[in-house]
């Protein structure tokens, strides 16, 4: 594993980044032998100075769920992300575009958590049986990396590429659906830009939350009560313009809404 001191130099740049709201080189063009491993121990680092000056762990995502997203990256398993308490946006307010760096945003589904969940060992029943229901969401995905041009290493650095979460107000059951079945239809500004549906994230999105809480273990934690976890897209990444409003329709979970300001990001 890399050493410390270079551990805490990238994390610096992936944090000034994020401050400057100016996109840097992938990491990996920069430094040679970087694993997932160092990855991750950066990707905590900036989480630890963020809970440090008062943000709070709201829950995870779950990126690279879909075989296409794996097969780009030449990835054979998911990775996953933290939400802090200032990632959210209430359903329909306005995000303010100046604020984040080259926002994307994603169809979701999201959960939340029963009970804690706690890996090794655990299987998508296990995973359907500890959440307590389903929330429509749009994840806006962010890269402090230049024009996305990110491997593996390089989104888990920067915390699996999180910006902001939009979730919407009905929770659902989870026992009332069949999450593969389950579809969604994205519009921009009214018109319709693409379909789809849970099986899209590993087959079966509860898979994934199996996945994280069995992954989470490796690292010595689970997944806790009224965790929310995001559970990986449903259709492929659509940028953001100024103005845009986006609109994701689930079926039998409802609606949300993403609203983004006039203003230029960099």
């Amino acid at each position: 594993m890399t050493d410390q001191g270079r551990i805490i130099e990238l994390a610096d740049r992936l944090w000034r980044a994020e401050v400057d709201r100016i996109p840097i080189d992938p990491i990996t063009a920069t430094v040679n032998g970087l694993t997932v491993e160092d990855a991750y121990a950066i990707q905590s680092y900036n989480i630890r100075r963020r809970t440090g000056s008062g943000r709070v762990l709201r829950g995870r995502k779950v990126g690279l769920t879909s075989r296409p997203m794996q097969e780009l990256l030449g990835v054979d398993e998911p990775d996953f992300g933290v939400l802090l308490d200032d990632m959210f946006v209430e359903d329909g307010d306005e995000i303010d575009l100046a604020s984040m760096v080259q926002p994307r945003v994603e169809a979701e589904m999201a959960f939340v958590m029963g009970r804690d969940l706690a890996g090794p060992g655990v299987t998508t029943s296990n995973a359907l049986d500890a959440i307590a229901g389903v929330l429509p969401a749009i994840e806006v995905v962010d890269s402090r990396i230049a024009d996305w041009k990110i491997q593996l290493v390089d989104t888990v650095a920067d915390n699996a590429s999180s910006g902001k979460i939009v979730v919407g107000g009905r929770l659902t059951p989870v026992t009332e659906l069949d999450l593969r079945l389950t579809g969604m239809s994205l519009s921009r500004n009214g018109m319709l830009i693409d379909t789809g549906a849970g099986a899209a994230a590993l087959g079966n999105p509860a898979r994934c939350v199996a996945w994280l809480a069995n992954k989470l273990g490796a690292f010595s934690t689970a997944l806790l009560k009224d965790d929310i976890v995001l559970p990986g897209a449903l259709h492929r990444m659509v940028p953001v313009r100024p103005g845009d409003v986006f609109r994701a329709e689930f079926a039998h979970l409802g609606a949300v809404t993403a609203r983004f300001s006039n203003g230029q990001g960099p």
